[in-house]
């Protein structure tokens, strides 16, 4: 007797493999696991203004580059100018560039951003702290506040949170006061961090808020600790980083950079959107070009296409089940998966009516041409012919009626419909009208089933979205396969034992 070990190993790897490959789906491509969820997104636009010196001007402009947003769509509008988008060592960078700017002058860049939760920004290498040399004037008193901060520390982090709350104490010392009369608190902030050997570099954020415009940059300050950067607020005392904030640039230089102009100044509004998860999704893939195999990159006529044909394992399974579990009795092995694919076509009252309808006038016909003793070839052919001309006479009286749903009755499988016909009227020549009975009303009993289970909005979502899910179904027929018990409808002949 042979081990069923490598069986069962064979079905826990497949349905492990399937269902990992769906979770991978969902969590590393954001695809979302229901249909019809909503994202929130970001149209934010950049207005940078200056005045021409009559000169060739060049415009050096960062753009956003923030793990916690996904760029979906970016562009700029730039009349005249020549604009070229880079990402090098100085960061992601926009650059307009004409030979003669004179009066002013305006460019726009807009861009579409979605949320992806990655708040975290992680340092791709350790960085060096410069240090900072002070000014004469400025030296003693930088180096005595240092000196009480870090007393009271224990480690980098916690002498940043403390050095932090010192500049925004109520009752902060003259020292302090002094030295912010000339700094800014960010800057002062990143230069008395780097003169203790702690890195930390100046980011520009932009406070997200519907409908608002004519926004600023906030500076803030973010300090290296243990592989990430942690942010800080120096004009606030706060530390960590705003649901609504997005680090536009953090290379720690000058966000603008304009050469043959003068009174430069960028101004930010923003417009808050919702749209649909999976087409975010969609729309991310194909801006990385990342090896994604999903049924996305085909063409639309192909999507459609395999939309219905991923939808047979379903009907596949449920039909497996029904049988050999249930034990219900069914008209053909497949048959009822592709009289669901039938019914999502037609709808599930006007498929029902109209087969019953063909089988019924088929059969009349399949009882004239078996007093005809015609060979099998020709008989299935006469009924074929038969079904055509009947699916076509029931269209037109549909069309003369003006019941729109009869027109739908074509998408019945006819080759199908002609074997169904034909082994109904030898199982009623052979068994009788009750077996026919009994085959055809569980046919379509478990075609029903498997259409309402391949109908459902969220099944249609899976099989096409997480393609990992196939490998599932398949362990589940295999398992199922593998039954010998009896089934459920058998154990009513064992009921009278119940009893005793």
């Amino acid at each position: 007797m042979h081990s069923r070990k490598p069986f069962y190993i064979l079905v826990a790897l497949l349905f492990l493999a399937g269902v990992a490959a769906s979770v991978y789906r969902g969590i590393e491509h954001n695809v979302p696991f229901l249909p019809g969820e909503q994202v929130q997104s970001w149209a934010v636009d950049a207005k940078v203004s200056f005045q021409g010196t009559g000169e060739p001007a060049e415009v050096k402009f960062s753009l956003p580059n923030d793990p916690a947003f996904e760029i979906l769509v970016e562009n700029a509008t730039s009349p005249g100018y020549g604009l070229t988008i880079a990402n090098d060592s100085s960061g992601r960078h926009a650059t307009w560039s004409v030979r003669q700017a004179r009066g002013q002058q305006d460019l726009y860049y807009k861009v579409t951003l979605v949320p992806t939760g990655k708040t975290q920004v992680i340092a791709q290498a350790e960085p060096e702290a410069v240090e900072y040399n002070w000014p004469a004037t400025e030296k003693a008193a930088a180096e005595q506040i240092m000196d009480e901060v870090w007393s009271r520390s224990a480690t980098n982090l916690s002498f940043a949170q403390q050095l932090n709350k010192s500049f925004n104490a109520s009752d902060r010392s003259q020292n302090i006061e002094l030295l912010l009369s000339g700094n800014s608190a960010a800057n002062l902030f990143v230069q008395m961090l780097n003169s203790k050997g702690i890195p930390a570099k100046k980011v520009n954020g932009l406070f997200l808020e519907d409908q608002r415009r004519r926004q600023q940059l906030t500076t803030f300050v973010e300090v290296y600790h243990q592989g990430e950067w942690l942010l800080f607020n120096p004009a606030d005392g706060s530390q960590g980083r705003p649901d609504n904030l997005l680090i536009w640039d953090r290379t720690g230089k000058s966000t603008l950079d304009v050469v043959g102009g003068v009174n430069s100044l960028v101004s930010f509004s923003m417009l808050q959107d919702t749209r649909s998860a999976l087409a975010t999704s969609i729309d991310v893939l194909k801006n990385k070009d990342a090896l994604d195999f999903s049924l996305y990159q085909l063409p639309l006529e192909e999507q459609s296409l395999f939309k219905g044909i991923l939808l047979i394992p379903i009907g596949v399974l449920m039909v497996v089940f029904l049988r050999v579990i249930i034990g219900i009795k069914t008209s053909g092995t497949f048959m009822p998966v592709l009289i669901a694919l039938a019914f999502i076509q037609t709808t599930l009252l006007t498929g029902l009516v109209g087969f019953l309808l063909i089988v019924a006038f088929g059969l009349m016909i399949r009882s004239y041409l078996s007093e005809l003793n015609l060979l099998l070839i020709s008989r299935i052919s006469a009924v074929i012919i038969v079904v055509i001309g009947i699916i076509s006479l029931f269209t037109l009286l549909s069309y003369k009626f003006g019941l729109s749903e009869g027109l739908t009755i074509t998408f019945f499988p006819m080759i199908i419909l002609a074997w169904t016909i034909e082994r109904m009227s030898i199982l009623w020549e052979e068994e009788g009208a009750k077996e026919v009975v009994v085959q055809g009303g569980g046919s379509l009993f478990v075609a029903t089933l498997a259409y309402l289970a391949m109908s459902a909005t969220w099944v249609q979502h899976w099989v096409f979205n997480f393609l990992g899910i196939h490998l599932v179904i398949l362990a589940m027929v295999l398992l199922m396969g593998q039954y010998t018990g009896y089934k459920l409808l058998e154990l009513k002949r064992f009921k009278p034992l119940a009893g005793e």
